[in-house]
């Protein structure tokens, strides 16, 4: 820890937040300010033409000519978007933005901000290539690039910005003429996000009220129409089309924390303080300080995460403020799209083998000294610098030596309701994200006075820390009753059962559930898990749904008690039909859509209809809305395998590890 935490003292803000299911939002601790001059294209019109209308600048928000714009200038509603080709869930939301755009035509437009995160390595030289597209080319070109590297972000390359710019018309000569002035506008744009205090991507103003994170359709919309309905007060009070998105972001748009406070505006009220204990047990792993330190803080880490890393200096400086009255416990929670955290926590528990705690720490700070550079060759270097036997730690790589253990880190994260790193507990208390140091220090000044009047009271030093968390709250992993109410599929005594909490209305659910093809057509293989899955194992598993309709999706509860009444009409089997028909007509679930469903799976809609009415099956509906947050579903879909949790619309990989241990554990 010593080397790492010295390096730097500015923490930012880490959100991994899961949204209803969605996936995670990356963050960062950068962003841009967009220029006032209009730029000439190669053929002679401004870029951005005259989609924008009147340049904005005096709004807090600026939509001027740099900016990339898709839709008409008297749009009534605009929507500025803050994203990175290379992030994973700015592609994912790309369907959304599509889908408004059909639904709301001229009535709304979208600006596009750049925001490349810095550890995405490929997101900076996309972004300079979509500005080269605008630049040359207009708002036309950009946006046709646009669609192209979402559509192969995974394939981002010089050599393929030059393809595919060649493909809309724009030579390599242009490209390489004008990268330096594209670069130039998008850390412009990485400095406007900063001011607005925008951290991570996708992030969206509209009409300057942020929306964060892939968030499903109904969310925007929900925004997108009270901002509708302002705008046609306003333009009914003399408003020019022209004045309103000035006018409407001037009534939406509030500043971020930190620029109130540097205007010296009353700083924003605090959230309540959390003091919910949690059951952190510390186990065998790696421990720096003394067994009878009053304050014990367990980090869910792993070390390819960049916030992870800014974390360390936090640490270090409470180790340095409170001495030996605090211990420190690293646990180790590599996630799934992070390619080189596995392999790195392979390094670090072999190190810990080979050299003990002592040479864990080292081996700690040696890699976050490394981060990003993770690769084998890295790692080999590490090891000679750290004198472990290089053959060893290879071949635990390989072999995945200490898979059990971090299996047993992950677990217990999931029992703890731990969804991303860095996740921390502060005897007992979560701090959640690359926090200040503030945050830390305020939580340790009120738990130590306890600790300490604890031991004072008689309590052993060494017994403190378990004394106070031996009631702490945990998620049971104990497999959920399976309700007599639910349906269910596949083998009727199968010792693996997945329970599904999710929602008709909630487009994850949907890609969770079935091979849903993207926009270009293709398939996106990381909304395939749950059909994969069930083609593979429909003879050793059992499925069982339960409804878990999320508020904000005014159409959810009605599908959900029309699927029961239909399940108690016609049982399984049709039950099974409809929930696949559900999901293939999703988002129309009206009344009238759902009454061509029950026609064309011969179920009484009359019948249904009025129970519908009725709220019938509103108890079992909510009976499955409390098992569901009794095991930490929050948000859908979410498939719960004999206890154990796969969130969101995961990749078949994570539903197959999740079963063959299930299967394992079962024979």
């Amino acid at each position: 820890m010593s080397n790492v935490m010295n390096k730097g003292t500015a923490i930012v803000g880490f959100v991994l937040s899961f949204v209803t299911g969605a996936g995670f939002m990356y963050a960062l601790d950068r962003g841009n300010q967009g220029k006032d001059e209009a730029t000439a294209t190669k053929d002679g019109s401004k870029a951005g033409g005259e989609a924008g209308g009147k340049w904005t600048q005096d709004a807090p928000i600026p939509v001027s000519s740099e900016d990339p714009i898709l839709g008409p200038k008297n749009a009534q509603s605009t929507i500025v978007i803050f994203s990175d080709y290379q992030c994973p869930y700015c592609k994912r939301v790309e369907p959304t933005l599509k889908d408004l755009q059909k639904q709301y035509g001229d009535k709304i437009r979208f600006v596009w901000k750049d925001l490349p995160l810095d550890f995405h390595k490929n997101a900076m030289p996309a972004a300079v290539a979509g500005r080269v597209a605008f630049m040359v080319k207009g708002s036309d070109g950009f946006w046709k690039m646009h669609d192209k590297m979402f559509e192969n972000n995974t394939a981002l390359s010089d050599e393929n910005y030059v393809k595919w710019l060649g493909e809309i018309g724009i030579s390599k000569a242009d490209y390489d003429k004008n990268k330096a002035a594209a670069e130039t506008h998008v850390k412009a744009s990485l400095e406007e996000a900063k001011k607005l205090g925008i951290q991570g991507t996708p992030n969206f103003m509209i009409d300057g009220e942020p929306l964060t994170g892939a968030q499903p359709v109904d969310k925007f919309k929900q925004t997108i129409d009270a901002h509708l309905k302002k705008a046609a007060e306003l333009k009914a009070k003399g408003t020019t089309d022209a004045e309103l998105y000035a006018a409407l972001t001037k009534s939406y748009f509030k500043a971020a924390p930190e620029a109130a406070e540097a205007k010296g505006d009353e700083k924003p009220a605090e959230e309540p303080d959390d003091f919910t204990v949690w059951k952190v047990e510390v186990g065998d792993s790696a421990v720096l300080g003394k067994a009878d330190a009053p304050i014990t803080i367990v980090t869910f880490s792993e070390f390819q995460c960049p916030y992870c890393k800014r974390i360390e200096p936090t640490l270090q400086q409470i180790r340095k403020d409170y001495g030996d009255k605090v211990r420190f416990v690293f646990k180790l929670n590599p996630l799934p799209f992070h390619n080189r955290a596995k392999p790195s926590a392979e390094f670090a528990f072999e190190a810990l083998a080979q050299k003990g705690g002592d040479g864990f720490w080292k081996a700690h700070d040696k890699l976050f000294d490394l981060q990003p550079k993770l690769e084998d060759a890295d790692l080999e270097g590490a090891a000679k610098d750290l004198g472990l036997d290089w053959g060893k730690v290879s071949d635990a790589m390989k072999t995945e030596k200490w898979k059990d253990k971090i299996a047993a880190d992950m677990d217990q994260g999931e029992a703890l309701q731990v969804r991303g790193t860095p996740h921390s507990f502060v005897n007992g208390r979560v701090v959640n994200g690359a926090v200040p140091y503030e945050k830390f220090k305020k939580i340790i000044d009120q738990e130590l006075p306890k600790a300490e009047a604890k031991i004072k009271a008689g309590t052993a030093a060494t017994a403190v820390y378990a004394e106070i968390i031996k009631d702490g709250k945990i998620v049971s992993s104990a497999p959920l009753p399976i309700p007599a109410y639910s349906p269910w599929k596949g083998a009727k005594d199968a010792k693996v059962v997945i329970q599904i909490f999710s929602d008709f209305q909630c487009p994850f659910c949907k890609r969770g559930e079935f091979d849903t093809p993207g926009p270009d057509g293709k398939v996106d293989p990381n909304a395939a898990g749950m059909k994969v899955a069930w083609d593979k194992y429909s003879d050793k598993i059992k499925v069982v749904w339960r409804n878990f309709p999320l508020s904000f999706h005014n159409r959810a509860e009605p599908a959900a008690q029309f699927s029961m009444c239909a399940f108690k009409q016609k049982g399984n089997d049709t039950f099974w039909k409809i929930h696949d028909e559900l999901f293939a007509i999703q988002p129309k679930l009206e009344d009238s859509d759902l009454e061509g469903v029950a026609k064309k799976f011969g179920v009484d809609w009359a019948a249904c209809k009025k129970e519908m009415d009725d709220h019938k099956y509103k108890t079992e509906i909510d009976a499955d809305m409390k098992d569901g947050g009794s095991i930490g579903v929050t948000g859908t879909p979410a498939f719960i395998i004999n206890g154990k949790s796969v969130v969101g619309a995961q990749p078949f990989e994570a539903f197959q590890k999740a079963i063959d241990a299930a299967l394992a554990k079962a024979k």
